[in-house]
This record gives structure tokens, C-alpha cells and sequence, in this order.
């Protein structure tokens, strides 16, 4: 009889093996290459390495655990299978596009280009609810991992808007190894053996696969995906971007699991669910950045005193209590307006006691020791000047409508 506690430990199991495959190491190994990129950025911007590679990966790769017992039982309690999902093309295909942007490591453009190839060509042969349905799961698997550690290791940076005007913003990316269990349709039941017997409305999106339903004799299969998240906070938080992003994620996910179940049921949704999986996601990413765009910029100069974009950590200024978004406004009783001032007020070293606005609202005032010549550890808001500029390409939707409208 089937029972929760059975399937998560199966599922356990499962994953447990999908750590001893070669693959998995091989995607470990390509996540490594993304956070070294990442660190390398942090380090282009801070003057200190501030992402360390290894932890980070190790991290991610903590978080990839969790969320691949998530997407296993899922898997499982829909009764999602890899016969006719050709998911041996799934991942290598990912891989390929995340070679052209790292936000392209993600399974709704791969897969939504299987089926539409499937469509078209009738190559691969592919059953499309199946794979729009686990596409759609891993997704809510992504939209978990999003809402937990999405903020982790942001990367600050100076993003042009328009042509004079540069905004302090996070480059929010992540990279996650996934083990997770899948179910394989391995034949029928033999006459008088007995297996575990599941409930009626399973599975939810039927296998095509030959033979009586109810007789199918299914095995749980190690194996080993990979999931990436690519957003910017200007006018927010990394967190609060990041739970955002979570939010519409997850909104996708469920859509397009509602439409696998659709097609399953009516041919008619097939085409409907293949184009739903890429372009639903860049839908999804032009309503989020459309809302982050739309929104005042977080980071950018004020009246009080120096904005603070981030803070080295373990620096002297990580020492004073000074985060993200706070406002330095004097530094020995001197106040200070620009970062020149900041820098000519720092320059002696020493004790040095600072006031500054925590949050921009509560004001605090801290005595550090910071020696002279070393950096204080701050990263000031831009104030127009700056050489290192993130300039923003459209994405995909965004390219579209304008081509339409030119």
C-alpha cells in the first residue's frame, strides 16, 4: 500500500545514488565554472573576492539536494514518467543555450523546444503533456529555490537606464545541481505478484506507453538535472526581488502543469502547452522586470549623505554595522555628501567614529579602527561618473515589440 513516509524514503534513496553518477559531478563542475564568473564580477566591483567558489557551490549544491527531494515526490505523487520525455536531450540541450546566457539554462526553453520540434518534424519522439508536466514541476522546484536562497551571493553593479542616467543595482544569479527520482514504465505486473498499490486518480497524466494501465509496473530512476535563476534588483531588495521572482515562478509552474493535464486530455492543448513552456517564461521575466523597471530606483544619491550599494564583508565598515541601503552622513563629526568627501574623510585612518542613517531612516553612530590605506569596505551609490557601467540588453519579448513597432 502506498504511503508518504514509503515514497520519501524511496525518494532518499533515489537521490543518494543520483550523487554517484558521473553526470552529476559533470554539472557540478559546470556550476563551479558559473559562480566562478560570479565571484570574478563581485570581485571586479568590490576589490575583494567576497564569493568564495567552493562554499558557494557546495551551497548550491545543499540547496539542489533539498529541492530535488521536492521535485521527486512530486514526480512521484503525479505519477510523471521519463518514458517518451527524452530527457536524455533535455539537459544537454539546456546546457547548450546556457552557453549562449546563462539565463538560458532552463528546461522551459529546452523543452519547449522539443515539442515544437516534435510538432513540426515529428523528431524527437517525445510525449509532450509528460514532458511539459515535469518542466513544469522542476520549475516549481526553481520557484523554491528562488524564494530561499535567490539573494545569496547578489553581485552589485552600476546599470545605465538612459543615456545620463546610472542606478545602483544586484545581479541576482544562481546555479543549483539537481539529483532527482523519476518514475520508468518498465512493463506490466506479472500474473500473481503483488506491488505497491497506488490510488486511483493515479497517475495524473498517464503514460504512453502500451499495455492496461492499471497493470504497469514502474521503477523510480536516479538522475541529474540542473536549474539557473537570472534577475536585477534596482528599485528592491535582492531578497524582495527574489521573492517576487518566486511568486511569478511559481504562477508559471502551475500554468503550465494545468495545461500538460489539458493536453493529456485534449490534443487540441498540445500546441498550446509548447508554446506556453518559452515564451510564458519570457513572459514571466518581462512582468518581473517590467515591475522592478517601472518601479523608483533603491540605489541612488540623496540629500542626507552617501549612499551605501554594498559592504565588503569583515571590513571596517562591516564592522561599524553598515549594510546595504544605509546612508553614511559624517565620519569624525565631518559631514559627507559625495564619495569624495567620504574617501578625503577616511583618508587618515585610525579610530574613526561614523554616523550614519541605518536603512536610510534610523540614525547610528559607530567608532571603528580602520587602518590607513586599507579600503573602509564600502561600495557607494553611482554618482554619474563611474567607468564600469552595466548596460542593459532587451530581452526577447522586449525585442519583438519593438521590431513590431519600428
Amino acid at each position: 500500500m502506498f504511503s508518504f513516509t514509503w515514497a520519501l524514503h524511496q525518494v532518499f534513496l533515489g537521490m543518494l545514488a543520483a550523487l554517484t553518477h558521473p553526470v552529476f559531478w559533470i554539472v557540478m563542475a559546470l556550476v563551479a565554472l558559473q559562480y566562478g564568473r560570479v565571484a570574478e564580477l563581485r570581485r571586479n566591483f568590490l576589490g575583494a573576492a567576497g564569493n568564495k567558489v567552493l562554499s558557494d557551490t557546495a551551497l548550491a549544491a545543499a540547496y539542489g539536494f533539498a529541492g530535488g527531494i521536492v521535485g521527486s515526490l512530486l514526480i512521484v505523487l503525479t505519477g510523471l514518467t521519463l518514458n517518451g520525455t527524452a530527457f536524455q536531450y533535455l539537459l544537454p540541450l539546456a546546457i547548450v543555450l546556457m552557453l549562449i546566457h546563462p539565463r538560458f539554462l532552463c528546461f522551459s526553453y529546452s523543452g519547449g523546444l522539443l515539442a515544437l520540434a516534435n510538432l513540426f518534424f515529428g523528431f524527437p519522439a517525445i510525449d509532450i503533456p509528460q514532458v511539459m508536466a515535469l518542466v513544469a514541476i522542476l520549475h516549481f522546484v526553481e520557484a523554491v529555490l528562488i524564494l530561499f536562497s535567490g539573494h545569496i551571493g547578489a553581485v552589485p553593479a552600476y546599470v545605465r537606464l538612459t543615456r545620463d542616467r546610472i542606478v545602483g543595482a544586484f545581479t541576482l544569479q544562481k546555479f543549483w545541481p539537481i539529483p532527482i527520482v523519476a518514475l520508468l514504465v518498465v512493463g506490466a505486473l506479472p500474473q500473481g505478484a503483488e506491488g505497491v498499490q497506488m490510488p486511483g486518480w493515479w497517475p495524473l497524466i498517464p503514460a504512453s506507453v502500451p499495455g492496461n494501465p492499471d497493470n504497469l509496473v514502474y521503477i523510480m530512476l536516479p538522475v541529474v538535472a540542473a536549474l539557473g535563476y537570472s534577475d536585477i534588483a534596482l528599485a528592491r531588495t535582492p531578497v524582495a526581488r527574489s521573492r517576487i521572482s518566486a511568486v511569478h515562478l511559481t504562477g508559471f509552474s502551475i500554468t503550465l502543469f494545468a495545461l500538460a493535464y489539458l493536453a493529456a486530455q485534449n490534443q487540441g492543448f498540445v500546441w498550446l502547452a509548447a508554446l506556453f513552456s518559452p515564451l510564458g517564461h519570457e513572459l514571466t521575466i518581462h512582468i518581473g522586470k517590467r515591475g522592478e523597471f517601472g518601479a523608483k530606483p533603491r540605489y541612488v544619491p540623496g540629500y542626507e549623505g552617501v549612499g551605501v550599494l554594498d559592504v565588503e564583508r569583515n571590513s571596517p565598515a562591516w564592522r561599524a554595522g553598515i549594510r546595504s541601503g544605509d546612508v553614511i552622513t559624517e565620519v569624525n563629526g565631518i559631514a559627507v555628501f559625495r564619495r569624495a568627501d567620504l574617501q578625503a574623510a577616511l583618508a587618515g585612518g585610525g579610530t574613526t567614529e561614523v554616523g550614519y542613517l541605518e536603512d536610510g531612516r534610523t540614525y547610528r553612530r559607530q567608532v571603528v579602527i580602520a587602518p590607513s590605506g586599507r579600503r573602509f569596505g564600502v561600495l557607494t551609490v553611482p554618482e554619474g561618473d563611474e567607468e564600469r557601467v552595466l548596460e542593459l540588453r532587451p530581452g526577447g519579448l522586449e525585442r519583438l515589440w519593438n521590431r513590431l513597432k519600428s
